[in-house]
């Protein structure tokens, strides 16, 4: 079955998007799909390489990459100059960028690991939302959108740092979205359970070491759809999240996970 379906058209005509974490799956397809939805689009990432390749290769002048370090203030407030610069200003941000972490016992955690997670997947988007807001208000309004997973709203085993992360950019999403109401700027999540990703490859290697097909079978086994969403199928969410289509929709938590969290 082929989930990603060629949705061409205006739904963010005149608008502008940051992406970040844009060298991964969803990134690529949240670029993807913006650009064929008349968006110009700043895609930006720390892998140059991997960033590069998936700009260039879409032969679409609506979208430009830029490499940043999202875990740094410098990084996000240099990539909203950048979209300033190039496009204007900043009417959307989809604050995507996160790292998995180890799959490890709590009591077996490397500390610097875990900080690190803390930084890219929290302070990442705390910056972003940081850096992006003043540029929104000079355009009267916005949306955020922000990654988070269905590690979010429940524990999981070996998994305390990444879960810690994704439960606590909600805390950060409800904040700013009350926050900034009064300025037209809308804030959500997006909480994916698994995805077709290589971070999907990594935890599965890291659950069943020798065999990544078994803890596949594991991890599909608890979704009522009975398979790992195609990033395509979370890009679509968050389209409607950044789109005119979503103006009364803020604060609010959206699951893309096939009846996982039922």
């Amino acid at each position: 079955m082929n989930m990603r379906q060629e949705q061409t058209g205006n739904r963010l005509l005149g608008k502008t998007a940051i992406v970040t974490g844009a060298a991964g799956g969803i990134g690529r397809s949240v670029t993807d799909l913006f650009t064929r939805n008349a968006c110009n689009v700043l895609a930006v990432d720390l892998n140059e390489s991997d960033l590069k390749k998936h700009v260039s290769s879409g032969g679409n002048s609506r979208s430009s990459h830029y490499v940043a370090d999202v875990s740094t203030l410098e990084g996000n407030s240099g990539m909203v100059d950048a979209a300033n610069e190039r496009y204007g200003g900043v009417d959307i941000l989809i604050a995507n960028a996160g790292i998995e972490g180890h799959v490890k016992p709590l009591l077996d955690y490397d500390d610097a690991m875990f900080d690190h997670v803390m930084a890219v997947n929290v302070k990442g988007v705390w910056n972003g939302i940081r850096s992006v807001v003043p540029s929104m208000m000079e355009r009267g309004g916005g949306s955020i959108v922000v990654t988070s997973s269905v590690a979010g709203l429940r524990g999981g085993m070996g998994l305390s740092a990444y879960c810690t992360s994704k439960h606590a950019v909600i805390g950060l999403m409800r904040s700013a979205a009350k926050e900034f109401a009064s300025a037209g700027i809308r804030v959500n999540s997006v909480n994916p359970s698994p995805v077709e990703t290589r971070m999907m490859r990594s935890l599965e290697q890291g659950m069943i070491p020798h065999d990544q097909e078994a803890a596949k079978h594991r991890i599909t086994a608890t979704i009522p759809l009975q398979r790992y969403a195609e990033p395509n199928e979370v890009a679509q969410v968050m389209m409607f999240l950044a789109s005119d289509e979503s103006s009364f929709v803020t604060g609010a938590v959206y699951t893309v996970d096939g009846g996982n969290t039922a």
